[in-house]
């Protein structure tokens, strides 16, 4: 998809539409930015940031746990931060896994989870998710002895790719099935403060996180800081301490200029989410309809930043994957073949909701004049 988006830029310059990747066209709150230039100029932010100066920033990631959670965290023991979430669910294995330890997946999944169970010779084992039950993981399924073999489950709620927001009682199921069976949960929240409907689930509130848990959280999404990298993980002791031994042999933290934006970021916008649920409330209605009436009818996900759902009928025999390719070839609209996501994704798409509305109004054109030539 990069090649051929690079590709189509430069047939439809900047007509291309880039609807492929789940980055937010909003910038950070100002002050969050204004603290990171203020600590800019300052010598400490431009050197090697060990662990032990990012402590304050620790603090408010506990104290924030605390007020959006209601659960007590030591910022000593029980959090660390991290280069972007991803960094956390890609390394985590490599902390805890040893090569041919099985590990589970669920398909469609983000690809980092994959990455990083491959990156520890892990045996992964698959877990489909269908439509049919809500994209709810069917953990029943799991035999036995299936269980017995696991030492790590890997996965999150909110979703992505579904954009499902997904139940509590979830993962609870999920963490009494790690208690009686002795195995590691690691739960990717990046969207926890996207849920458009309903109320995201948490780990941290499952009974047993801090004997065999861990979760990653980001301020990516919910703070619009993609780009700056940063991120951090909540979990159980040991398994914190296995991760910051990793980290030590491979990077080192984000500059103090970057944490001093993220402090700002928790400690005085605890409600800028809120502002961008209700834009990406708008953005999801607006482009519901619009590909509706461009004959493509996609359901709204209950959860911000993206869609999902089935290729549209005119797609034909075609994959996701050539779907998606030819789509950006013909119209210049870039999406995600779900078959990226795992064998389960082979027949949808993700489009992600992160252009202003009359760009949206333009790529549904778009794919409604396309899809009449197919």
């Amino acid at each position: 998809m990069d090649r051929a988006k690079a590709e189509a830029r430069r047939h439809h310059g900047r007509h291309l539409i880039d609807l492929s990747l789940g980055c937010t066209d909003q910038p950070p709150p100002p002050q969050v930015t204004a603290a990171m230039a203020r600590k800019l100029g300052q010598r400490p932010s431009a050197a090697y940031c060990l662990h032990a100066a990012t402590r304050p920033l620790r603090v408010s990631v506990a104290a924030w746990i605390r007020r959006r959670f209601g659960v007590a965290a030591d910022p000593d023991t029980q959090v660390l931060l991290l280069v972007g979430s991803q960094e956390g669910t890609a390394h985590f294995p490599l902390a805890v896994l040893e090569p041919g330890d099985h590990a589970l997946l669920l398909d469609p999944g983000y690809p980092s989870h994959l990455g990083g169970l491959q990156l520890a010779s892990a045996r992964i084992q698959r877990l489909p998710l269908g439509p049919e039950d809500g994209w709810r993981p069917p953990f029943a399924s799991l035999g036995h002895g299936e269980r017995e073999s696991l030492r790590l489950m890997v996965f999150g709620f909110p979703h992505n790719p579904t954009a499902t927001v997904g139940e509590q009682d979830w993962l609870d199921e999920a963490m009494a099935m790690a208690r009686r069976h002795d195995i590691l949960i690691a739960h990717d929240n990046p969207y926890v403060d996207l849920a458009l409907d309903g109320e995201a689930p948490c780990l941290l509130r499952s009974p047993g996180w801090r004997e065999r848990g861990i979760e990653f959280f980001s301020f990516s999404k919910s703070w619009c800081m993609g780009g700056f990298r940063i991120a951090f993980a909540v979990g159980a002791a040991p398994l914190i301490q296995a991760l910051k031994q990793v980290k030590g042999w491979i990077d080192f933290n984000q500059s103090l200029a970057i944490q001093a934006g993220a402090m700002v970021a928790l400690d005085e916008w605890e409600d800028w989410p809120a502002r961008l649920r209700s834009l990406y409330r708008r953005r999801r209605d607006h482009m519901a309809q619009a590909l509706e009436a461009a004959g493509w009818p996609m359901a709204p996900r209950p959860m911000a930043l993206y869609l999902w759902d089935r290729l549209p009928r005119a797609a034909g025999a075609m994959d996701s994957l050539s779907f998606c390719l030819r789509l950006v070839r013909d119209t210049g609209v870039a999406l995600t073949p779900g078959g990226g996501f795992g064998a389960a994704g082979q027949r949808h798409v993700r489009m992600a909701l992160v252009a202003e509305e009359p760009r949206l109004t333009e790529a549904a054109e778009r794919l409604g004049v396309w899809l009449k030539t197919l």
